[in-house]
């Protein structure tokens, strides 16, 4: 629970985010009122059983700006590799930092262009709202963040004053349909409560996990981010409990050379991958909407009807669900620039979801969201409002011209870096601010996960205490 003089400033952010979501704010508590609400915030412990049809576990953690050379070379990565499959087509999706996270759980960037808090409204679907469609217990893990559900812009070491935790790379916090639920924002929680929930065998079927500042490279190196990786996995991959039918994806948010190809290093390791894979690369094309494709065919889950829908599965979940993935020409993708839409153009409105869509399983758009912008589709599609300055194409397809970004001064790449040129890419954004924000709760909320278990006040401020003690 927020203190009073906690939630007015959060309550005059949200006032102005519904507004416009393009206006730049910060929220700093003081080390007060941070203590003050670690007290009392509500974390919750929710477990689950559904089986997967590859893993019955995906979790997902981020390390920062590496290009892929770098990060394929480091002894703590090349370490873990040896472990499991190495993905050598791996894309990131533009710079810097925060849309590619945003849109690794909501399908889209929505052509956000810098690390600014933002928030989208409680009519924007995210990966949550699928996972909770099927009873699926989900949770995040950020590294020294102060307490479970901070929505604050950063905390920083109460003694070296270094960034640790940043709102920036905790890809749930920023919509709505999480952060004003009380029931999900308990779900966002600290390296204490992974502790918490490993020791007592009640980690989630779904997670994302983000390193401090330091430990996941952005303010330090690639070797201290891989050395890192390994010491923290080496003692898990020990542990049958965590092991046990887990399928793990490290990858980095980013390449750190602009003017590159923003292909990254990925690998896909733990429990669910057989021996005979190990040390095996694939060179399937990926990108960070395939981590939202792969759960939805993992648990023959429905799509959030944007670039999900078209991503490319990975190929050992696909081969387990009969999927098919596109062979995917990469000669001109680059990555590395946005394309003109919401969050960089003050004309342009939020473009509704394709509710017509189709993921790789075959399953529709979920429910929930194509009633709830079947209308506004339909209406921005009569209008002419998809073309090619928007992230939804109406016809399925980005003709070359539409797509072009430079590096180098000559490639060319994707703006949205879903498919080739002329491959079919999904719908793609959320819709303006005001649109049915009143319904949206009603609508988006699914049923909860598993066993829920609150635990509050002390157990919170312990986790509090302990991240200042780090």
């Amino acid at each position: 629970m927020l203190s009073l003089k906690t939630l007015l400033p959060l309550a005059a952010l949200a006032s102005a985010a519904t507004e416009d979501l393009r206006t730049y704010s910060t929220y700093y508590p003081s080390a007060s009122e941070v203590a003050v609400d670690a007290a009392t915030a509500s974390t919750a412990v929710t477990t689950s059983d559904v089986e997967g049809i590859f893993a019955k576990r995906i979790f997902v953690i981020w390390l920062e700006n590496t290009d892929f050379d770098k990060a394929a070379e480091s002894e703590g990565l090349s370490y873990l590799a040896q472990y499991g499959i190495t993905l050598d087509n791996y894309w990131a999706l533009t710079h810097p930092s925060e849309p590619n996270y945003v849109a690794a759980v909501g399908g889209d960037y929505f052509a956000l262009d810098d690390d600014r808090f933002i928030t989208f409204p409680k009519n924007v679907s995210t990966i949550v709202d699928l996972l909770e469609s099927k009873n699926i217990s989900w949770a995040e893990y950020q590294e020294h963040m102060p307490y479970t559900g901070f929505q604050g812009f950063n905390y920083s070491n109460q003694e070296t004053f270094a960034n640790d935790y940043m709102r920036k790379h905790n890809p749930l916090i920023s919509y709505d349909s999480v952060s004003q639920d009380a029931d999900r924002l308990s779900h966002i929680k600290n390296f204490t409560q992974f502790e918490y929930d490993l020791a007592n065998e009640q980690l989630p079927q779904w997670a994302f996990i983000t390193p401090n500042m330091t430990n996941d490279g952005h303010d330090s190196s690639i070797t201290v981010a891989a050395n890192w990786s390994k010491n923290f996995f080496k003692p898990l991959l020990e542990n049958e409990y965590f092991m046990n039918e887990t399928l793990i994806l490290l990858t980095f948010d980013e390449n750190e050379t602009y003017a590159d190809k923003n292909k990254v290093f990925a690998l896909l390791f733990g429990g669910a991958v057989s021996e005979s894979l190990h040390g095996t690369v694939d060179s399937t094309f990926y990108n960070h909407y395939s981590e939202i494709a792969s759960v939805e065919a993992n648990w023959d889950l429905d799509n959030l009807g944007r670039h999900d829908a078209a991503a490319n599965v990975f190929e050992i979940i696909a081969e387990a669900a009969n999927i098919t993935n596109d062979d995917v020409d990469t000669t001109y993708l680059v990555n590395n620039e946005t394309y003109t839409g919401y969050f960089n153009d003050a004309s342009q409105e939020f473009p509704a979801p394709n509710v017509n869509l189709k993921n790789k399983a075959g399953n529709p758009v979920l429910p929930a969201i194509s009633s709830l912008w079947a209308e506004k589709y339909a209406s921005q599609s009569s209008a002419g409002f998809f073309t090619a300055t928007t992230t939804t194409i109406s016809t399925g397809s980005i003709p070359d011209a539409t797509t072009t970004a430079s590096a180098s001064g000559s490639a060319s790449g994707s703006a949205s870096g879903s498919a080739k040129a002329s491959a079919s890419v999904s719908a793609s954004g959320s819709a303006k601010a005001s649109a049915t924000a009143s319904s949206s709760a009603a609508a988006t909320k699914s049923a909860g996960a598993g066993n829920t278990v609150q635990v509050a006040g002390l157990t919170a401020l312990f986790g509090f205490i302990a991240a200042l003690a780090l």
